[in-house]
């Protein structure tokens, strides 16, 4: 009741009427008011007037189920939400809730994890009130050996999403993480359960520090906000909409040709280390070159003494930009 009531408020022009509300949803005036009276309680500015009704007049900046399907625009991308107030790791809950049956588009979020984790099995504890902490399931029909294009179809998708918001530039260094002004503000961790030729479950885990106004000294060089490069509070909930709705745009682009040959020119539009010398760390030996964008399999195309070279996996650094967080 209080998703569609919230949906409801949004919806509306003007004051909605406790009647038209009561024979929308078939309840009583006071089933009405009572769930009113809850999402004052949760924070949300309702304006009740006589004879008018009721008027939404400001949201709170709060990662509620209600909230967040209240808002949902996508066609299939969070269309199951489970939210906690505190979790381990969202990766850890969807892959539970990809191998118990739910469908592509289930979508995990929490206002605290406890045992975050990135790359290389690096952990970390996320903070309640300031960061998304998402994942999304994908139960995809193509082969494994395509499912690594999707952190960068991810990672499009929260540097979109962030700059539509903000109006500021959220720019990839590749493969995955998202940096403004030099800094990391959101980093994805993609994981997949397979056989040899068929996907079980892909999980993309999302991070983003959000209205963080500081962080430990042993990241504060390395690591930022959205608050702390825009000086901007961007509601928590619409950034996650907007990134669902931008993920959903180019994976239907990916399935087309299942592979980013439709996407790499956007892509390296926002890629960082575009035309910029790099230093990849090869686990042979790191050598520097540089960067001439991705290939339609995700890719980094760099130009070294030797001549061009395809990196596949590991991690280049940007002069300039963070090292190895």
């Amino acid at each position: 009741m209080r998703t569609q009531l919230l949906a409801a408020l949004k919806e509306a022009d003007d004051y909605i009427s406790g009647q038209e509300l009561c024979e929308h949803f078939g309840v009583s005036r006071t089933a009405i008011w009572k769930a009113v009276k809850q999402l004052k309680e949760a924070g949300y500015v309702i304006e009740a007037v006589q004879n008018k009704g009721y008027k939404i007049v400001s949201t709170p900046d709060c990662l509620n189920t209600a909230e967040l399907e209240s808002i949902r625009k996508t066609k299939w991308a969070g269309r199951e939400i489970f939210y906690f107030d505190t979790i381990d790791s969202t990766n850890t809950k969807a892959k539970q809730l990809a191998e118990e049956g739910h469908p592509t588009g289930t979508l995990v979020v929490a206002e605290k994890q406890e045992a975050g984790r990135g790359r290389r099995g690096r952990g970390f504890e996320s903070p309640a009130g300031v960061g998304i902490f998402m994942t999304l399931v994908l139960k995809p029909d193509f082969a494994p050996d395509r499912a690594s294009m999707l952190t960068l179809i991810a990672a499009l998708a929260v540097s979109k999403a962030i700059s539509e918001k903000t109006g500021q530039e959220a720019e990839i260094k590749w493969p995955n993480d998202i940096v403004m002004n030099g800094k990391k503000v959101c980093g994805i961790l993609t994981e997949m359960s397979a056989q040899l030729d068929y996907i079980n479950h892909v999980v993309i885990g999302i991070g983003i520090n959000v209205q963080n106004e500081s962080f430990p000294k042993e990241i504060e060089q390395v690591a930022t906000s959205i608050l702390m490069e825009t000086g901007q509070h961007v509601n928590r909930a619409e950034l996650i909409e907007a990134v669902l709705e931008q993920f959903e745009r180019y994976y239907e682009i990916f399935l087309e040709t299942e592979d980013l040959s439709g996407l790499v020119k956007e892509y390296n539009a926002h890629l960082i280390n575009m035309q910029k010398q790099v230093r990849v760390l090869d686990p042979k030996e790191p050598y520097e070159a540089k960067a001439m964008g991705i290939t339609p399999h995700g890719e980094l195309i760099v130009d070294t003494w030797e001549g061009r070279k395809l990196v596949s996996s590991g991690e280049v650094s940007v002069r300039g930009v963070y090292g190895y967080v």
